[in-house]
């Protein structure tokens, strides 16, 4: 007996003009129409920035349990919100034995022309990504070439100050944050002037 496939529906609204009961009535009436079983419905709305998504979380933890066969989703950027996270996440359920169908743009992975169209978005993802990491190094070698100094700025550090403040017998964690900087530059600053300060084992410990 053929069984009867259960589809995970994701939807989300990103702006606070949309309802997401069109794209609900979108999805269930094609799982209907394609014999599925809906085993949840996960939503997000706009409320959720697109680093906190309850709904997609969940549905990525059910995904890893196996729980459903197809993830069902309005629209491509419904769900990725950039060909990288959509690339990432048609990896994991290719990898788990999941399909994935776009209802607009009427694409299903596990077809043919679903599997073609999913070779070129990761071949466009890969593309983006070279792109941008060639125009970071030629930004850094042009940076290089006018003479421009690389990396995180050097923090002005006042030796007296630091000092001072060791002679009190504070600590080096307390020092760093009096002072607003790290425990590596207050230890290097203590260790490049230590004949001009009482040595004390805590310069080590602390």
């Amino acid at each position: 007996m053929h069984k009867q496939k259960r589809v995970a529906i994701y939807a989300r609204v990103s702006t606070k003009e949309q309802s997401v009961d069109m794209q609900l009535n979108d999805l269930e009436r094609y799982s209907r129409e394609r014999g599925y079983e809906i085993y949840k419905i996960y939503q997000d709305s706009i409320s959720g920035t697109k680093d906190t998504r309850p709904g997609l979380a969940q549905m990525m933890n059910d995904a890893k349990k196996c729980k459903f066969d197809i993830v069902l989703v309005w629209r491509f950027d419904r769900f990725a919100r950039s060909t990288k996270h959509l690339v990432d996440a048609l990896y994991e359920f290719r990898s788990l034995g999941i399909g994935f169908i776009s209802y607009q743009e009427n694409i299903d992975t596990s077809s043919p022309l679903g599997e073609a169209i999913f070779t070129i978005i990761s071949a466009m993802s890969k593309l983006e990504r070279d792109i941008i990491a060639e125009r970071v190094k030629g930004g850094l070698r042009k940076a290089k070439a006018n003479g421009k100094r690389l990396g995180r700025p050097k923090c002005k550090v006042d030796t007296d100050k630091v000092i001072e403040l060791r002679k009190q017998n504070k600590s080096i964690i307390q020092i760093a944050k009096e002072l607003d900087l790290s425990k590596g530059t207050v230890y290097r600053t203590l260790k490049t002037h230590i004949c001009s300060i009482p040595k004390t084992p805590e310069i080590c410990m602390s």
